[in-house]
């Protein structure tokens, strides 16, 4: 019998113990090395602890300076991220896509993970809305975690870099073990997009040029309305291995994806929910002022029906109305995206992030 490496965890194996080695990395311990936590004697909470000395949470947090891109943790492997948690600035309003989260594996040059915090953890808008799945949950006020299992065998390195002009404060905990990997474990992935306006007749692409073996695991959408009346009757498509103009997986409908129906109406009035798997968990309605555009918050995990691929994968959802006579109307919203999935390296370069001013939420 082999020993159990301590990874997917679940209350079915709960019990069982193993030679896993347990690790954290937060600001009070940066190198998550065993017995180095708690002996900072400089940080943000110095002067709340000069009555009471080194061990009194001295160092909860960090100081990120414009532009700079902060080392958050750098992990020789093999092992596995289990859960983060993250707060401070990152959650700010308008201002939430200008802090951007990546995970490098194993040493590639390139980002596994390349995404505005807040848009990953499913909150694109910078507004609080909880959310209650099981791989990522918000909390009040604005606490973001995520319980993604991200295995790697030889290195880890998680950077945030700070886009706005001025410094941000960030609290962290990134909980992670050191233990064998089994060859058949893959590598997480995470990529954003945005779209403003989307281009008349023209689906959103979600994710595109993945190559290689994997699955895929889950759909973030972030999306503003930019005309009256319903806006999701579009069809999310999946094109895998090879597919060109027509897709392997149709769906039906963007609500129908996120497992809702009939326009998430109830008594003329959408209705908002989060559950382990999906979710329409966030609107944002317009107040008769200067917030004069309805948008909304969606999610969709496939934990428990993985898209697999063997060699390519390719993700879009078309952006539908109503026109008069009954027709279809292409729509011209503002959508971002997160895609999530697990696959072999080497990751596929990602396309350049847009700049500051293109991600600004206005």
């Amino acid at each position: 019998m082999t020993d159990f490496n301590g990874l997917g965890m679940n209350l079915g194996n709960l019990s069982r113990v193993s030679k896993a080695k347990t690790r954290s990395i937060s600001a009070e311990n940066p190198t998550g090395e065993k017995g180095k936590g708690g002996m900072a004697t400089d940080g943000i909470g110095a002067s709340c602890a000069r009555d009471l000395g080194q061990g009194w949470k001295v160092s909860p947090s960090v100081k990120i300076e414009p532009g700079e891109t902060y080392a958050l943790a750098d992990i020789v492997g093999p092992g596995a991220i289990q859960s983060m948690w993250l707060t401070g600035s990152i959650a700010k309003g308008p201002l939430a896509r200008f802090y951007v989260l990546r995970i490098y594996w194993d040493d590639q040059k390139v980002p596994s993970v390349e995404c505005p915090s807040a848009d990953f953890f499913a909150s694109g808008w910078g507004q609080f809305a909880q959310v209650n799945s099981l791989p990522v949950a918000v909390n009040p006020n604005r606490g973001y975690n995520c319980f993604w299992e991200m295995p790697f065998r030889k290195r880890c390195r998680i950077t945030l870099e700070n886009r706005h002009h001025e410094p941000m404060i960030l609290y962290y905990q990134i909980n992670y073990t050191l233990t064998d990997i089994p060859d058949d474990m893959a590598y997480f992935h995470a990529q954003f997009r945005r779209t403003n306006p989307l281009p008349y007749k023209q689906p959103y692409t979600i994710v595109d040029r993945i190559k290689g073996m994997g699955h895929y695991v889950g759909t973030y959408l972030a999306w503003g309305v930019n005309n009256n009346g319903w806006w999701g009757e579009g069809e999310i498509k999946f094109f895998m291995d090879g597919d060109n103009d027509f897709p392997t997986i149709c769906g039906t409908g963007t609500e129908d994806y996120f497992g809702g129906a009939y326009d998430w109406g109830v008594e003329g009035q959408y209705v908002e929910y989060s559950t382990p798997f999906l979710g329409m968990h966030q609107v944002i309605r317009p107040d008769g002022t200067y917030s004069s555009q309805q948008r909304f918050s969606m999610y969709r995990w496939h934990i428990m029906d993985p898209i697999r691929f063997e060699k390519d994968l390719k993700v879009t959802i078309q952006a539908l109305g109503w026109r008069d006579g009954h027709r279809y109307l292409p729509l011209q919203d503002d959508i971002a995206s997160v895609a999530y999935w697990y696959q072999a390296l080497p990751t596929n370069p990602f396309p350049e992030l847009p700049d500051r001013d293109y991600l600004e939420i206005i």
